[in-house]
């Protein structure tokens, strides 16, 4: 029999199952159980007495969140140790948060007690309805007088996990208040290339897999296998000699703005005052270039925890690059259509989908300096793919690693809007010479679309693209 909000029933037995349930089926969204450990004063002692998806145990082992037991009824299930539990603790309040909806487009929400070792119910709550919820606390169990009992709460939050969780003093801290979107950069003028020779034959350019198809121009196929890029300065192609250093250009390009800054191990870095250097003169004229992203939390972000408190917690970035050689193909590279090649246009390979920014070799894209003839420019950029809604509070580091030169570096982390793209660097051929340019631009993706942000940096840099969408995405 259920009982009524606010009633309280003893719990005679040492160990319990609590089940949070609910009817599923098509347009429901999905919930999750919660525990939170509270000592005297109605707090819990540290964010550990917090046991949830993403920190399913506590360090005492008397509170465990054992998953979800799919089924019509949905269940997900905590398991307690009532003897096991610490005699600083005094109560331990079961919590339901919903993800996808607010509990209002849930039929049948219960949270029950049963007794571990038998299987039988010892209580239950049948939540009496909702509206724009999207936390509960349905219940809890406390000490009194020596033994345990369960209390009916139904305490609704429209502040989801987070703001149930702050109200019993866990630390969730979030990044700071964005500030006013800055207003939309004009895109970089653009340059105006030498005469490009005719091709004696021409030869179709790659395109994405479902993504776009130059107009008039039919797909390459898929290259062969993925490439591990070597080791910055390392690689020298199989069969061919280590291409010396060239003599200094009779006309170098100037850097746009200030001088770039040699670092630690000779790196140059990129900022805004000093965002621009040649790579031809400094000695980078053939071979394999490795363009490197990584990407992290910055310091501040998140804190607490709120990032587990997200479902898919795993920050994800994609590496991507636009591409247009001077005989007027063009492309775009990315993890999720084509990986280019080296050996055949457009001269550019991406090499893998590292998921967690962690890895130390990140995700990389190799440049054939060999062919730099053949690139009029490479457009370079980050597009978060899961694991964070934009850039604010994130750091995306490129550096490249080009052969005879020192690598150069470049940190993108100022974003203040809801772009989900990072542009990070413009390689241009600027008669005959590479210069390489920090752009450090966030671009925001269409309205009402953002997975097509990659189609707001073909048209912010004049790409010319034509994008159609894939079949089941928007």
């Amino acid at each position: 029999m259920s009982m009524q909000k606010g009633a309280n029933t003893p719990v005679p037995v040492p160990s319990v199952r609590v089940e949070l349930g609910w009817q599923g089926g098509p347009g429901v969204p999905d919930a999750d159980a919660s525990a939170l450990l509270l000592a005297g004063t109605g707090r819990v002692r540290s964010d550990d007495d917090f046991v949830f998806y993403n920190q399913p145990a506590h360090a005492s082992g008397a509170v465990r969140h054992e998953g979800k037991q799919p089924g019509p009824t949905v269940r997900d299930v905590l398991a307690v140790d009532l003897n096991g539990v610490e005699a600083g603790i005094e109560r331990i309040v079961i919590a339901a948060s919903s993800d996808g909806g607010s509990f209002g487009k849930f039929q049948g929400l219960y949270v029950r007690v049963v007794d571990a070792a038998a299987g039988t119910e010892v209580a239950r709550f049948d939540n009496p309805g909702a509206t724009t919820e999207t936390a509960f606390v349905l219940g809890e169990l406390y000490r009194r007088q020596g033994t345990w009992k369960f209390r009916a709460v139904g305490q609704g939050y429209d502040s989801g996990l987070a703001g149930l969780a702050t109200d019993f003093g866990i630390s969730v801290d979030d990044a700071p208040a964005p500030a006013p979107a800055a207003p939309p950069q004009a895109p970089p003028a653009p340059q105006a290339p030498p005469a490009p020779p005719a091709p004696a034959a021409p030869v179709p350019p790659p395109a994405p897999e479902h993504q776009f198809a130059p107009p008039g121009q039919t797909p390459m196929p898929p290259p062969p296998g993925q490439y591990a890029p070597p080791p910055p300065g390392q690689f020298t192609p199989p069969g061919q000699p280590p291409v010396p250093p060239p003599p200094a250009p009779a006309a170098p390009v100037p850097p746009v703005g200030g001088q770039p800054q040699q670092g630690a191990g000779g790196t140059i870095s990129l900022t805004k005052n000093a965002p621009s250097v040649s790579l031809t003169k400094h000695g980078a004229t053939g071979g394999n270039m490795r363009v490197n992203l990584n990407w992290s939390a910055k310091e501040g972000a998140a804190k607490g925890l709120l990032g587990k408190l997200r479902r898919g917690v795993d920050l994800d970035l994609d590496l991507c690059c636009l591409w247009e050689l001077q005989d007027g193909r063009k492309g775009i590279i990315h993890a999720l259509g084509d990986f280019g090649a080296l050996d055949r246009p457009p001269y550019v390979l991406l090499d893998r989908d590292d998921r967690s920014g962690t890895v130390s070799t990140g995700e990389n894209l190799t440049i054939n300096l060999d062919h730099t003839a053949d690139f009029k420019r490479i457009l370079v950029f980050a597009e978060i793919y899961d694991g964070a809604d934009d850039f604010r509070g994130l750091d995306a580091i490129a550096t490249l690693y080009p052969l005879g030169a020192p690598p150069i570096e470049m940190r993108i982390s100022d974003c203040v809007d809801a772009s989900r793209d990072a542009v990070l660097a413009l390689i241009e051929n600027v008669g005959g010479e590479l210069v390489v340019r920090r752009e450090g631009r966030f671009v925001l993706p269409p309205p009402g679309r953002p997975r097509w942000g990659k189609m707001s940096v073909d048209q912010a840099y004049g790409w010319n693209l034509e994008w159609v969408a894939a079949k089941g995405k928007d």
